[in-house]
């Protein structure tokens, strides 16, 4: 399972589904760390994906402590998971800002 739902499924086998849950949910999101952000992603993924946009692990998997609450929270405004293409775009924009808009 791959998407906002795989996604969710890893912080839920990480031992972090209730901040994810928080995020999804209509009530407060609960914040994250960058190290949870590892844990949970793995380092591995994140130095990957660091070096796609150009910037160092620790910056990206500070960006992602920051927005990824928000964005979860933006893609799910009535508490459900949408549809694989809501978040692709939501993902893209995000993947865009980190690399400072180029």
């Amino acid at each position: 399972m791959g998407g906002l739902a795989g996604l969710l499924q890893q912080f839920q086998a990480g031992g972090l589904g209730h901040l994810a849950d928080s995020w999804v949910g209509k009530g407060q999101n609960l914040p994250i760390s960058p190290e949870q952000i590892q844990s949970v992603l793995g380092s591995e993924w994140v130095r990957q994906m660091a070096a796609k946009v150009g910037i160092a692990p620790d910056a990206l998997s500070g960006h992602l402590a920051n927005v990824l609450p928000q964005l979860v929270d933006k893609v799910t405004p009535d508490g459900t998971v949408p549809d694989q293409n809501t978040v692709q775009q939501g993902l893209g924009g995000l993947l865009q800002g980190l690399r400072g808009g180029r």
